[in-house]
């Protein structure tokens, strides 16, 4: 048996695992990198193996660093079964093609820049028709259940409790007369998710490989980050501002929304129930196409639910729903959410800044003191979101720098990863423990305290692989071959990257605002402010020059 690491290597994007086994070759994820834009451009490149020989595909679970680059597959020749989990079809049906819609407007907006430079144009990674054509490859499965694939090769999905539909994959293959059993830990929950069970634990394996994305950190706990969460809306509404919350359209939404209606049942002191009060007076709204459809999905799975959540909803009594929500569908919708001056929440993908809605809203309240943005997720590095929540005093939002005067806060405990303690766990809780454990999704921080932690609390030995490094799993385990690195650029390399890319950025500048000065309607006051611009763009050039 082989396994071959081809993304989410040192990072926390783009899963993707060939595995080779029993006569046959399948595939463990296939996600898009997301970040960086040199890491995003990964994934324009070919893929390090022929789609038309794969037999066959595993899906943890719907999100875009886990699901995102199937349509490239597609288009490129694969036409094997994707075994997922029956809710993440039921989620990838509409979020692939929803991924499809912004790889065609991203195609767009950056050919009319190339056109400019006199460059080609690039087609999008994929369409959304390309993403709906792959739908007829999915095979939804159910938890709990072991599916045999292939004459020596057995599956079982396990509810990994991360979002809707996650999943740990157990893999049974025989070689040889010899069965070897594999666990691919997909995304693990963190225990205390609204909505979801707590993740599976899984009593055996031969080797495992997880994620490590908070594997040197402890969330908070459920109650404080639920006080925490009506202090910060409330101390802003007071102040008469609007609380934005950057939020991934599946997922987290639904967990934001449930948590907001269960506060509401907690008995508390006087000024909890004023702050509370303040809370039920605004409108809360759900921003996002995506999210909308998403909700109607969790509505038709209350079987995944945790079963005080289903009992509520059989009752008539939906979470998912109370006084004060508002979902806004069309572009209309959204741009009046920006215009009226009532203090409100606004929920709004996608949650890391990077496209989407949220763009907008960021654009209409960053710079407002009285407004909060208030972050609940993970954010990669090199993506709008990881600036902001990283303190930078100024970000750039279509194309305008803006000065970040909002709140900034962030609640690290609506993760929908597992932390430290539960990642540690979740490894205790195996009554035969793997012989060895790869550490995937994480940054190199994490990976390198939950390998110590790892080896010190249990001595399994630990890996942590490099991209396109093939393990073969025998007698020995060994690295039996290593592609040439196609991961994040050094230092050096970036910071030339970036002067590149800068004399580009400042030749497309020149020629925009050379259009502008032959602009016959052009106010003063618009010629003022771009000179005051090019002159702060001076100042900040003399700087990098005189340091």
């Amino acid at each position: 048996m082989k396994i071959t690491f081809l993304g989410a290597t040192q990072m926390v994007t783009g899963s993707n695992f060939l595995v080779e086994a029993a006569g046959k070759k399948f595939l463990v994820d296939c996600g898009m990198f997301q970040g960086r834009e040199e890491l995003e451009e990964e994934n324009y490149n070919p893929f390090d193996y022929d789609p038309k020989e794969i037999d066959f595909m595993l899906l943890t679970h719907a999100h875009i660093d886990h699901s995102g680059r199937i349509p490239k597959l597609y288009n490129e020749g694969f036409r094997g079964p994707i075994y997922a989990q029956k809710a993440t079809c039921d989620l990838c049906s509409i979020m692939l093609p929803d991924s499809g819609h912004i790889q065609e407007m991203e195609a767009e907006w950056k050919n009319k820049k190339r056109l400019r430079k006199g460059e080609e144009t690039k087609p999008p990674l994929y369409t959304a028709e390309d993403a709906i054509k792959s739908q007829e490859l999915f095979v939804p499965v159910k938890y709990d259940e072991i599916i045999q694939v292939d004459e020596n090769i057995f599956v079982r999905f396990n509810d990994a409790g991360h979002m809707l539909g996650s999943s740990i994959i157990e893999v049974w293959t025989k070689e040889d007369g010899k069965e070897t059993k594999t666990v691919f830990s997909g995304d693990i929950g963190n225990n205390d998710i609204p909505l979801l069970s707590s993740p599976t634990m899984i009593e055996s394996c031969d080797y495992l490989v997880m994620e490590s994305t908070y594997g040197s950190r402890l969330h908070m706990k459920n109650d404080e980050k639920a006080e925490i969460f009506l202090d910060v809306v409330s101390e802003t509404i007071d102040n008469g501002g609007t609380v934005v919350i950057p939020s991934f359209a599946v997922g987290r939404t639904q967990e934001i929304l449930y948590e907001l209606e269960k506060i509401k049942e907690k008995k508390h002191d006087e000024e909890f129930n004023r702050k509370y009060k303040t809370l039920m007076k605004v409108p809360v709204y759900v921003d996002s196409p995506l999210a909308i459809s998403a909700t109607e999905i969790f509505k038709k799975n209350t079987d995944l639910f945790e079963d005080e959540i289903r009992e509520k909803i059989e009752a008539g009594n939906n979470p998912l729903e109370f006084p004060g929500l508002k979902f806004t569908r069309t572009a209309d919708e959204s741009k009046a959410l920006n215009e009226s001056q009532e203090p409100s929440i606004i929920i709004s993908a996608s949650g890391m800044c990077d496209v989407g809605r949220i763009k907008h809203h960021l654009k209409h309240n960053i710079w407002n003191p009285k407004s909060t943005i208030l972050f609940v997720g993970y954010q990669a590095p090199g993506t709008l979101g990881h600036s902001i929540v990283n303190g930078a005093k100024k970000v750039t939002i279509f194309g305008e720098e803006m000065a970040v005067n909002a709140r900034i806060e962030y609640i690290e405990g609506y993760s929908g990863h597992a932390d430290q303690e539960w990642l540690m766990n979740f490894v205790y809780s195996f009554i035969s423990k793997p012989k060895h454990i790869f550490l995937v999704h994480g940054e190199d921080d994490s990976q390198t305290v939950l390998k110590n932690k790892i080896l010190e609390g249990t001595g399994i030995g630990v890996s942590i692989p490099e991209y396109g490094e093939t393990y073969e799993i025998s007698d020995e385990l060994k690295i039996v071959n290593k592609l040439k690195p196609r991961k994040a650029r050094t230092l050096k390399q970036e910071v030339l990257s970036r002067l590149d890319k800068l004399d580009d950025e400042i030749k497309d500048m020149e020629t925009i605002v050379r259009q502008d000065m032959d602009d016959t309607n052009l106010r003063d006051e618009d010629i003022f402010r771009i000179n005051e611009k090019i002159k702060d763009l001076e100042k900040q050039i003399l700087n990098v020059i005189e340091g």
